[in-house]
């Protein structure tokens, strides 16, 4: 029998009838007020490493698990898999690195984004409930690659949580359109909130095989509460429509058909930059934090310095707003680093926490970067793939 979970945020109160299922709720799952007119609630992941601080561990976990899932339910060779931006793209990539590592063949990954390359061909879609509604998904530049796109066997689209699926069922229109010859869908979250009749609904419309995975799974059902002071919050969440080329080094929006890994003197050339090996000095963990779209490096170099003996946890920046209250302890507000000139937020951080802050970013740095820099009195990584070699990757350390 289901479980019903009622929780109260200042927008209104949120209701979950949860399915049985092995993975405690509140192991996965806190809950938070939006500041949106569209959808004023929000399911915040502690796996992620997005909203809450998390443990490199945690979050290789959750990528075996789900990519196990995947391949134990006869993914074919020859798969696509996409990560959804912004929340969903590290997750998207950890479950297609751990695919490879558990073995599978000629797969892809590409996430979508939210900023344009001109000159790039791509699919157009839109997440309904979201905050910034364009989204883009665009075809590799690399014959090799653009040709794997073209021609997968099996789709696999992951995000971090599923309240409808229109914006999964908009998306697979929209590449059939130029994949026929595709057989099958994964729909692959952390959590699933989908009603049944949504899910029927993109089964039918879809016209290929869907299977849902997922560690939890329920329905839910949100009361407004008519919130004015919130409701009345407008917060600019649309980039500005420049070409973000110069700007942008993370490789997934374009496709990667293997692991990134970086160099393995990484943490030598961490140390170069002001930080101690010593732990016994400090024994606070280090944060280490993305930004936006790119996590995924954050990630990388978390997870390096756990396998090297250090506390670490891992967490990223975000345009989406969020109302304090809640799982949302603390709200940290500062200018974005890709000159669109909107706000972006860290939540859930005390600086006091941590030992060191390592802020990894694909963006030169900038006078936004440098105003958190100096505030946390932080580390910058910046991260560039090495010339010629399209899945190893340099960070380039330096501390104010």
């Amino acid at each position: 029998m289901p479980k019903t979970v009622t929780i109260k945020l200042d927008t209104g109160t949120l209701h979950l009838d949860i399915e049985p299922g092995r993975i405690p709720l509140n192991r996965l799952l806190g809950f938070a007020a939006r500041v949106s007119s569209k959808r004023k609630f929000l399911l915040v992941s502690k796996v992620l490493g997005k909203h809450y601080p998390v443990s490199p561990k945690v979050m290789s976990w959750s990528y075996r698990a789900l990519a196990r899932m995947v391949l134990n339910s006869g993914a074919d060779t020859g798969s696509l898999w996409i990560g959804m931006a912004e929340t969903a793209t590290g997750l998207g990539y950890g479950v297609f690195e751990a695919a490879c590592r558990e073995g599978t063949e000629q797969a892809l990954f590409i996430q979508t984004t939210r900023y344009h390359l001109d000159g790039i061909e791509r699919l157009e879609f839109e997440e309904a409930h979201s905050h910034a509604t364009d989204f883009f998904l665009y075809y590799p530049e690399r014959t090799d690659l653009r040709q794997q796109f073209l021609t997968a066997k099996t789709l696999v689209l992951i995000d971090d949580e599923i309240s409808t699926g229109l914006t999964f069922l908009r998306l697979i229109k929209a590449y059939k359109e130029v994949n026929p010859g595709l057989q099958k869908v994964f729909i692959v979250s952390l959590v699933n909130f989908a009603h049944p009749d949504d899910r029927a609904a993109l089964e039918d419309q879809a016209a290929v095989a869907v299977e849902w995975l997922c560690f939890r799974q329920g329905l839910l059902r949100f009361e407004d509460g008519q919130n004015a002071a919130i409701d009345r919050i407008s917060v600019n969440v649309s980039g500005n429509g420049d070409c973000k080329k110069s700007l942008l080094a993370w490789p997934g929006r374009l496709g990667l058909n293997a692991p990134i890994s970086l160099e393995k003197d990484v943490l030598k050339q961490l140390c170069s930059n002001g930080f101690s090996r010593d732990q016994a000095i400090d024994s606070r963990p280090i944060l280490v934090l993305g930004t936006g779209e790119c996590n995924t490096p954050a990630y990388l170099l978390g997870r390096e310095l756990e396998n090297r003996g250090f506390k670490a946890k891992v967490q990223s920046t975000t345009r989406s707003p969020i109302h304090q209250g809640n799982a949302i302890g603390s709200v940290c507000q500062f200018e974005d680093n890709y000159e669109d000139g909107i706000p972006n937020f860290i939540y859930n951080l005390n600086p006091d926490d941590y030992r060191d802050i390592i802020l990894c970013h694909e963006t030169p740095l900038c006078a936004a970067l440098n105003d958190r820099l100096h505030a946390w009195q932080a580390i910058s990584a910046r991260f560039e793939l090495q010339p010629g070699n399209t899945n190893h990757a340099k960070l380039h350390f330096f501390r104010p």
